[in-house]
């Protein structure tokens, strides 16, 4: 299993989650509950197909469709007599989202709590590839777009958004700790 690791060094959350610790003293209930957070919010964007900052995802290249097309094909149900793919075949092909084949990626983003840090990985080992794009197969010939998922930018700070709803929710735990 290959793994990828980006630290975030924002001062401003560091200093809530010192007050936080000083008033509870174990931030591991609170660690969780923002793990969980981020990872719920992180597997909606499957969904929506977007980025954090509301981007939309490239969609699927002509490659992967005619991939996906082929994989269609070969099931019962999606093809015509003449061997292309039915109404319903189409509808499937049509509905193919990005990153979204099997659901491997997105059931391997998992948050763990370890002492006074939350660790939310993405650990299939494509998943780097995926969040920042980049070139990949045989000679590294195929193009991948970046489509993050992870509430990370490329230098590593959180997208202001995703910033902006840990800061609340860790306010919200320092004030119903008051």
């Amino acid at each position: 299993m290959t793994t990828f690791t980006i630290e975030v060094h924002d001062e401003s959350l560091r200093n809530v989650l010192k007050a936080l610790q000083a008033r509870m003293g174990n931030l591991a209930p609170v660690l969780t509950a923002l793990g969980d957070s981020i990872t719920e919010r992180t597997k909606q964007r499957f969904d929506t197909s977007t980025a954090p900052d509301g981007t939309p995802w490239t969609p699927n290249s002509a490659a992967t469709l005619g991939m996906l097309s082929a994989r269609l094909a070969g099931s019962k149900g999606n093809v015509k007599k003449s061997g292309g793919l039915n109404a319903r075949g189409n509808a499937k092909l049509a509905n193919k989202k990005p990153l979204i084949d099997s659901g491997f990626l997105r059931e391997q983003i998992v948050p763990v709590v370890s002492g006074q840090t939350l660790t939310v990985s993405a650990t299939a080992k494509y998943a780097a590839i995926h969040q920042f794009g980049g070139q990949a197969g045989r000679g590294r010939k195929v193009t991948i777009p970046a489509r993050p998922f992870l509430p990370l930018q490329p230098n590593g700070a959180l997208y202001p958004q995703e910033r902006q709803l840990v800061l609340d929710a860790l306010n919200d735990f320092l004030m119903d700790g008051l």
